[in-house]
């Protein structure tokens, strides 16, 4: 376990000051290898806790994440207290760049806490999802309901005694009485939201966008509160791609699980890869060389691209224009020329491996990178001059579905949405992974915080995505693609044919998958569309005991009704295609 002498210096500083403001025994620290203090407290003392915390000097003004686990069947417990079920708190602060987990203990026979919302608005969405997950209540919650499952569900997904298999349910059946039923509970009640029908001279007009719409951007659905065109209010949907990704963690291999995460951010490739190899990598204590550091990072920036340049195109469509798809798809297609060469595939490489990547570079690698890093600044001129300067782009944009760093802060958006409020926080600069401290890059940032502002930063970071990545051609270190490390998946191909032994652990790992100490890790990276990170938690198995995946587009979903009211319908549009999200990243 990583010692708690290995915190920073800021962490010190907030574990001692609640240990001075609530009692030595109130705060009891866990050692993990998360990075951050890990601290279990009271229930009683816990909304006090965090209220102290978000109003401390330097706060912890982000609920960077909320979720819990079912404790029951974990025997690693040494040093844990007693707890059937538990709930974590990841609170984030950015005054402070360090983040501190608050965890509560419950008993089977009591699954209740008090509701966070009064502290940070973004607990809502968190708060139902542990509810609908894991049947844990939440007093004083404004609409503790369903929210990735249909209103309609029996159970609680993430409990341990729930089934991991579609084969383990009986066979499904869709009588006439179900669907009508289903139909049912799909129908909107703006009364159960808080929504008058009427005004004092005029009905309101409730307009379902999706969740099957193109402006939605996936099977997304929002129910808007209409008075003409504007929009009183809304109340977002999501559900319907979910796909159970943090279920199927908890029956594949450490290595297995690696091309599901290419399926939450489905557009971010091994972006996605690299926070769970990293969170693994710290349980299995490996150290990966240079070139894999290098090699990881080219890729990463290379999916940045292609992601950005998909918004790019897409973005501006919504808003009017029809041209501009064509030739940002055009660019990704060379950019994916360069992605296939390199991994072999495209859109799904899942080649990021623990302790490394599937194999090395091959041969030529380095001119299809340097033609594709000539060819892409002259085109993302183009794109600034006949499409961001247009006189319709920033009419549509500027001004529209605006906020400041306090209000993204206290929704948990993170990325491109916040670095336009002016929030200079990028991970790779704050807490630099994978050897981001050793490259020479900007961080975009912009001042207005509205839909044009979002755009113009992510259209800079695909410059700088490029500087990064003509400096990894130019710098790549010599040495192994694979850490020299048994818990690596799967040793060299090349050893397996000299040394019995390792083919034997490659043989085990394949079929079997590797052993990782119990422990808990967490890794936290800069994504594509925000802050992605996987919080893992072992029990000294071949298999995850718990994996939470937090993705920002979850967070910022959410936050689109307290952005949006008083704005027009069309405004909608532009705010939704400016937010740059996917499905599969909302509802994993």
């Amino acid at each position: 376990m990583t010692p708690i002498a290995e915190l920073q210096t800021a962490d010190y500083a907030i574990i001692n000051t609640l240990r001075l403001r609530f009692a030595e025994d109130a705060v009891n620290v866990q050692q993990t290898r998360t990075g951050m203090p890990v601290l279990w407290v009271a229930r009683e003392k816990l909304i006090e806790i965090l209220r102290f915390l978000r109003e401390v000097p330097q706060p912890y003004s982000m609920l960077y994440d909320l979720h819990g686990v079912d404790e029951r069947l974990r025997v690693q417990r040494s040093g844990l207290p007693d707890a059937d079920f538990s709930v974590f708190y990841h609170l984030l602060s950015i005054e402070r760049n360090s983040d501190v987990l608050i965890k509560v203990a419950l008993s089977e026979n009591d699954l209740n806490l008090p509701s966070a919302t009064g502290i940070w608005p973004n607990a809502n969405w968190y708060e139902r999802e542990v509810w609908d997950m894991f049947g844990i209540s939440f007093d004083g919650h404004p609409h503790l309901s369903r929210i990735l499952m249909p209103p309609t569900w029996q159970g609680h997904p993430l409990r341990k005694d729930y089934p991991a298999r579609a084969t383990e349910f009986d066979p499904f059946a869709l009588s006439q009485a179900k669907r009508e039923i289903e139909e049912e509970a799909a129908r909107f009640n703006p009364e159960a939201w808080g929504m008058r029908r009427h005004g004092e001279n005029e009905d309101y007009m409730f307009l379902n966008l999706g969740p099957n719409h193109p402006s939605a951007h996936g099977a997304f659905r929002i129910i808007l509160q209409l008075d003409g065109e504007e929009i009183l209010d809304c109340v977002p949907d999501i559900g319907y791609h979910h796909r159970g990704a943090e279920k199927m963690a908890e029956r594949q291999s450490w290595h297995s699980f690696i091309p599901y995460t290419d399926r939450i951010d489905y557009l971010g490739g091994v972006m996605n890869n690299l926070p769970y190899v990293l969170a693994v990598e710290k349980l299995a204590g490996i150290k990966v060389p240079d070139r894999v550091d290098v090699i990881r990072v080219m890729l990463a920036e290379f999916f940045r691209i292609t992601s950005h340049l998909l918004f790019l195109g897409t973005y501006i469509q919504d808003v009017g224009a029809m041209t501009p798809v064509f030739f940002t798809f055009t660019d990704r297609q060379r950019a994916y020329k360069v992605i296939e060469a390199i991994t072999g595939f495209r859109l799904h490489p899942a080649w990021y491996r623990i302790g490394g990547v599937a194999h090395d570079l091959p041969r030529g690698w380095d001119a299809l990178v340097k033609e594709f890093v000539d060819w892409l600044p002259r085109r993302l001129d183009e794109y600034e001059k006949a499409a961001l300067q247009n006189s319709i782009l920033k009419g549509r944009t500027i001004g529209v579905a605006a906020y400041n760093t306090k209000e993204a802060l206290a929704w948990g958006v993170t990325g491109a949405g916040l670095r336009a409020t002016g929030c200079n926080f990028d991970l790779r600069k704050a807490r630099p992974y994978s050897g981001y401290q050793h490259f020479d890059f900007e961080v975009p940032l912009a001042v207005n915080g509205d839909a044009y502002d979002r755009c113009i930063v992510r259209v800079e970071e695909m410059r700088q995505s490029i500087r990064i990545i003509e400096q990894c051609l130019k710098n790549m270190p010599e040495g192994p693609y694979k850490a020299d490390h048994p818990l690596t998946t799967p040793p060299p191909k090349e050893r397996t044919l000299q040394h019995i032994e390792t083919l034997i652990t490659h043989f085990l790992q394949v079929s079997w998958g590797p052993v990782m100490p119990a422990n808990e890790a967490f890794q936290m990276i800069e994504a594509t569309k925000g802050a992605n990170s996987y919080y893992l938690f072992s029990d000294g198995g071949t298999m995850s005991y718990r994996t939470r995946i937090r993705t920002p587009s979850y967070a910022h979903l959410q936050q689109i009704p307290s952005v949006i009211r008083g704005q027009m319908v069309a405004d909608l549009i532009a705010y939704l295609g400016s937010i740059d999200f996917v499905m599969a990243d909302v509802d994993r």
